[in-house]
């Protein structure tokens, strides 16, 4: 089970709001980049069950993280923010994690006293305190959290994209690189949803 270190170190600091953040989609070729922020109250102590099954959402399957999900949505002020492909390609997908971070920081009804997020960099241009940890998602609970809204909401808005261009197999890799993907772009060309600034989709000239 995931520790509640940095959260509680936080709450001892004074810091009341601790919103924590993820995103899911840097690589894929395809849709959109996707973040979510998860707010635990002040005190919260992993009690239930269900809770303590919450991990990056990489290292649990999708059966397991669409159950966290719902449990975790019901538990904690969540947030949710997106960057479709095209904003991906006018600004590149590094800012364009920030950005969707940015969106869903301001999801919320209030502005956080604090943000944790995962990765090696902190959101530029922004004004509140923050703390960047390497590998969060696998470090802290709030941040798994986090980790696993960003991931089920990405892969559902590709399964709905699987329904508009269903040759792609969108349902199967949700858009990341595969083989099967591949394939397909190769044979069918990129369509309205995929990345042309990727070099894979870039260099499939033809748009079905």
């Amino acid at each position: 089970m995931l520790g509640l270190e940095e959260e509680k170190n936080l709450f001892s600091l004074g810091y009341k709001l601790i919103a924590s953040l993820d995103e899911a989609g840097r690589g894929p070729l395809a849709g959109p980049v996707v973040a979510a922020c998860v707010i635990l109250p002040v005190g919260f102590e992993v009690g239930e069950e269900k809770l303590k099954l919450v991990a990056d959402s990489k290292k649990i399957n999708a059966s397991r993280r669409e159950e966290l999900f719902s449990v975790i949505s019901e538990q904690f002020r969540v947030g949710i923010g997106i960057c479709d492909n095209k904003t991906i390609d006018k600004i590149n997908i590094f800012q364009a994690s920030f950005l969707a971070m940015k969106k869903a920081l301001g999801a919320l009804k209030e502005k956080p006293d604090f943000v944790l997020l995962d990765g090696g960099f902190k959101i530029p241009n922004y004004t509140g305190e923050q703390k960047n940890i390497v590998k969060g998602d696998r470090l802290v609970f709030s941040i798994a959290a986090a980790s696993i809204i960003a991931k089920v909401t990405r892969d559902r808005l590709m399964r709905k994209f699987h329904g508009q261009y269903p040759q792609y197999g969108f349902d199967q890799h949700k858009g990341y690189g595969t083989k099967l993907h591949l394939a397909n772009l190769k044979k069918y060309g990129p369509c309205p949803i995929h990345r042309f600034s990727f070099g894979p989709v870039k260099n499939n000239k033809v748009t079905k």
